[in-house]
């Protein structure tokens, strides 16, 4: 997978704008599909054709820049199905050029972790290789946000943007400084937790040496893939591998135990516990 390419400044991205009254069934919607692969193309118009024959396919674009020319030229779409990597770049500088006022549903090859950010706000996102039933979900999903929903709120897609360069980005690799001018070179899959102690972050390795780190707490967890790694809390950054088991603690919080021995108790606060758990299960 390609870098990332870097998040456009944009004061307006897209706005998913659904029926006040009378509800707009996606039956029979006119849709335009943003892909460059043509294969893509071809598998997921015979899908919509089977799912909804009624459903009219206006345009088929393959890149950014005709993207941008079409919108320019052209009325609004009913339903945008949007690949996220197109041949010129990121899909998402469109919206730095455009101001979409239709529903989107994303098409593309990222997993399921790195799109959390779309779950919430897009209609919905189709993982490739897509098929009818994940059309036919689509769709149902669209009917009902329609049916229930006056207005979306903005989506904040330089959130979204960030998530996914992030997740192009991640560390997998580190050369921790040594003493005799030396930099030893570390897998991240050495590396058992991070922690704070007198102000400097360590990293402990799964055959128990610690190393210190120029980075702050903060950056790493930025820099490395949080389906690996957990922020237990302001002192811990922990990877599964690290947990030996978990206690039960007052008042709805878990004490931690790792593998390797720690002076202090490391505890999940109450708020944390829900997304240390569906992280430590998933």
């Amino acid at each position: 997978m390609s870098r990332g390419s870097a998040l456009l400044s944009a004061e307006k991205w897209l706005c998913v704008w659904l029926s006040k009254i009378t509800p707009v069934p996606p039956f029979g919607m006119k849709a335009l599909i943003i892909e460059d692969e043509k294969a893509a193309v071809r598998n997921l118009m015979a899908l919509l054709g089977e799912v909804d024959p009624d459903i009219e396919v206006i345009d088929v674009l393959d890149s950014i820049t005709d993207s941008v020319e079409w919108f320019q030229s052209h009325p609004m779409p009913e339903l945008i199905f949007l690949d996220i990597h197109l041949a010129d770049g990121s899909a998402f500088e469109i919206f730095g050029h455009v101001d979409i006022s239709c529903p989107v549903i994303f098409t593309t090859a990222y997993d399921e972790y790195a799109l959390k950010a779309f779950k919430v706000n897009s209609v919905d996102y189709l993982l490739k290789p897509i098929d009818a039933d994940d059309i036919r979900k689509a769709l149902d999903k669209l009917s009902r946000l329609q049916s229930t929903a006056v207005e979306k709120e903005a989506i904040d897609y330089s959130a979204v943007m960030q998530a996914l360069k992030r997740v192009e980005g991640y560390k997998t690799h580190f050369l921790i400084p040594m003493k005799g001018d030396k930099l030893l070179p570390v897998s991240v899959d050495m590396i058992l937790f991070f922690y704070i102690a007198d102000g400097n972050v360590k990293a402990v390795m799964t055959d128990g040496k610690e190393y210190l780190f120029t980075q702050t707490l903060d950056e790493l967890a930025d820099s490395l893939d949080p389906a690996l790694f957990f922020r237990i809390n302001r002192q811990y950054l922990i990877s599964r591998k690290a947990v030996q088991d978990i206690d039960l603690w007052f008042n709805g919080r878990l004490a931690i135990n790792l593998i390797v021995p720690t002076l202090e108790r490391i505890l999940v606060s109450k708020a944390r516990v829900p997304d240390f758990k569906t992280w430590f299960t998933s």
